[in-house]
């Protein structure tokens, strides 16, 4: 790990103009490393190295893209272990959470992007018949997929490698060139995969990585004019300026934003699965995840028995260091997000709500930890309820019968996963047409890394993931002749 981290761009290593600032270790509350501040310029130069490799990099053939991905992808696989001690600690993620959530599906999707069917690479050529064309009879129609061009990546602190390369891999593989502006919290690991890009032949100005604590650099990655996409995962407030910004230039956009997920459980559901998947929300990532059940609609019938179910559930959990192999809650990002945590706690009782578990705060000598927390007798209306909370706390909502619980799921300002547990399939299946999100898990928490992945409503605009994420990074083009 580089004490002093250097920024990215254009291919070399390039000292900060505006010094450096502390990454900060959620669990110990003491220094991982020191991270780079750029400044304005330098993001723009950045934006700039962009621009001038875009026209070689976008005329590789698709098998070179590819392969400088399978080599990335080795690279980042042999070294799982030290770059998941680093992501730990910059995180606060459990050691397994580390190498497989984080580092381990950075790698699988590097390598998912460099393994791309044929077909996928170019929309396969479509030759329609549209019309006469005077006497020369019809005309012939061509369409490709072209790359966007230069795309400006903004990234989320809660996995600071899946994340990245879930939108690098897919953005290089279609033939742009990438800006990416990690997190403030932790973007040391954004760096060592931008090395081991660099390492596996990524040509100068392909990849490029510029850091900062302040919100000008974000805005000027979004705003340069050398930047034709934005990609973006985080919260919604932030996500309403990105989309500001780039309306001026009527740039490009793709958005993972805020979500509270419905699950709706019916009161013929197993509900040792049921409260298996609800209570990741207490353990993965402590709750730092958009896609978490967090809000829970619970059939009359077998509320009661949930509520019990999912309070001894969060009782077993350990809260505390995540380098412990016993560890299956870590920390919170940061005190300040703690804060937050805790207060939507206290907002939480005095809107009505009884907090059945949890709402203290641990009784650890250093870091930023909020105990797993479960509110029930909520009502659909509460602030703790309606507003993303992003830690380790479920509520709880009754509902009386299926019409009920579909228009509850969908009283939301978000709409990015949902979730039905019901033994009756034909009903959850019925259920999950009829929610206004994006996905929706019928009795699992689970995810297809192929299915398309992205928000109705407030949690965000466009899909991405598998093939979809070829089709994000890139335009269809008609290509016309006379027949």
């Amino acid at each position: 790990m580089t004490a002093r981290q250097p920024l990215f761009v254009g291919g070399s290593w390039v000292e900060p103009d505006g010094g450096h600032y502390e990454v900060t270790d959620p669990a110990s509350e003491e220094t991982v490393g020191w991270a780079p501040e750029a400044s304005r310029d330098q993001v723009l130069a950045a934006c700039a190295a962009a621009r001038e490799a875009f026209g070689p990099w976008s005329r590789t053939a698709p098998e070179e893209r590819a392969a400088i991905l399978g080599r990335a992808a080795g690279i980042i696989a042999a070294r799982l272990k030290e770059y998941a001690s680093l992501a730990g600690a910059e995180t606060g993620a459990t050691l397994g959470t580390a190498r497989a959530m984080q580092v381990g599906v950075a790698a699988a999707r590097f390598r998912r992007y460099a393994r791309v069917e044929p077909a996928e690479w170019p929309i396969p050529p479509q030759i329609n018949e549209a019309g006469p064309m005077g006497k020369a009879g019809v005309m012939g129609a061509l369409a490709v997929r072209q790359p966007v061009g230069v795309v400006t990546c903004v990234t989320s602190y809660n996995n600071p490698w899946a994340n990245p390369a879930g939108k690098v891999a897919p953005a290089l593989a279609m033939g742009n060139t990438v800006v990416v502006k990690p997190a403030p919290q932790d973007p040391l690991s954004v760096y060592r995969m931008a090395e081991a890009l660099e390492e596996a032949g990524v040509p100068p100005g392909v990849v490029n990585v510029v850091s900062g604590s302040r919100t000008e650099v974000g805005e000027a990655a979004v705003a340069s004019p050398d930047v034709d996409m934005v990609s973006f995962t985080g919260s919604t407030a932030v996500g309403q300026r990105i989309a500001e910004v780039c309306g001026r230039d009527m740039k490009r956009q793709l958005m993972e934003l805020g979500g509270k997920g419905a699950a709706v459980v019916f009161d013929d559901a197993d509900l040792r699965s049921a409260v298996a998947g609800i209570g990741t929300t207490f353990s993965f990532y402590s709750g730092q995840i958009c896609t978490a059940p967090t809000r829970v609609l619970a059939q009359r019938g077998i509320h009661d028995r949930l509520v019990e179910q999912l309070a001894a559930y969060a009782d077993r959990l350990k809260v505390g260091d995540p380098r412990e192999p016993d560890t299956v809650v870590g920390p919170v990002i940061s005190a300040v997000h703690r804060d937050r945590v805790e207060s939507y706690v206290e907002l939480g009782r005095k809107e009505g709500a009884v907090v059945v578990t949890g709402g203290e705060r641990p009784d650890l000598s250093a870091g930023f930890y909020v105990a797993p927390t479960l509110l029930a007798d909520c009502t659909n209306d509460m602030r703790a309820v309606r507003e993303e909370i992003f830690g380790p706390v479920v509520a709880v909502v009754p509902f009386d019968d299926e019409e009920e619980g579909i228009a509850l799921a969908n009283d939301t300002d978000y709409g990015l996963i949902d979730y039905v547990w019901s033994g009756d399939v034909a009903r959850a299946f019925r259920v999950a047409r009829r929610l206004r999100a994006g996905g929706v898990g019928v009795n699992t928490v689970g995810r297809n890394m192929e299915a398309p992945f992205g928000g109705f409503k407030r949690s965000g605009v466009g899909r991405d993931v598998g093939s979809y994420a070829l089709h994000a990074y890139s335009e269809v083009q008609a290509i016309v002749w006379p027949g």
